[in-house]
């Protein structure tokens, strides 16, 4: 049988919070916390409340009312992905960067790329820029997405018609993409550099 301990942790706990908080645009009740942490006891929220409290993550505003003391949204920055030619994936988590609360839906389902290469400058998305990705989310035609084509990853305008699928740059210099054996959807871009620094400059 699984302890407390193990099912849950500071940054789990935390993590529950903040996306019930961005979803609702508050925090929740404690009896609200005894379904969102699947637990019976009110001691229990005490328990992990304080933890957040000692740990800084959470604070008491004049009122008394529990509130988060830095920005809810940290999202792992994952690497880099080609907007070029298809490349071989970095995988290693380099960093996590925090933005402001109302530019991340599904936080704990984002993370962010840094881009290598010039494919997409008609998107507007540069070398260098960091893009935010959603997984797990169902493309449509004309959203830009982070796929696997035949081992290799890239980030092209998604589509499909039919039953065919294929990869297109935003940069003429590049062809189409057609995978010959697979294709693998790593997550649809929601959000580019420009997109992001005005949503934090606003």
């Amino acid at each position: 049988m699984q302890t407390m301990e193990t099912k849950r942790s500071i940054k789990s706990v935390a993590q529950k919070i903040a996306d019930f908080s961005r979803a609702r645009h508050r925090m929740p009740t404690y009896e609200e916390m005894l379904t969102l942490l699947a637990v019976r006891s009110k001691s229990v929220v005490h328990f992990w409340m304080n933890k957040l409290l000692q740990e800084r993550i959470l604070e008491k505003d004049k009122s008394g009312h529990l509130t988060f003391i830095n920005p809810l949204v940290g999202v792992p920055l994952a690497g880099e992905v080609s907007a070029g030619f298809p490349s071989p994936a970095e995988e290693e988590l380099r960093d996590v960067i925090s933005f402001d609360e109302y530019l991340i839906t599904k936080q704990a389902e984002s993370f962010l790329l840094k881009v290598d290469g010039d494919s997409m400058i008609g998107a507007g998305i540069m070398p260098d820029d960091l893009v935010l990705v959603e997984r797990g989310r169902e493309p449509k035609t004309g959203d830009i997405v982070i796929a696997e084509v035949d081992g290799a990853w890239t980030m092209k305008y998604f589509h499909k018609n039919g039953k065919e699928v294929y990869l297109e740059a935003a940069n003429p210099k590049y062809p189409r993409i057609k995978p010959l054996a697979e294709l693998r959807l790593g997550g649809v871009v929601t959000q580019s550099s420009e997109n992001i620094t005005h949503s934090i400059s606003v």
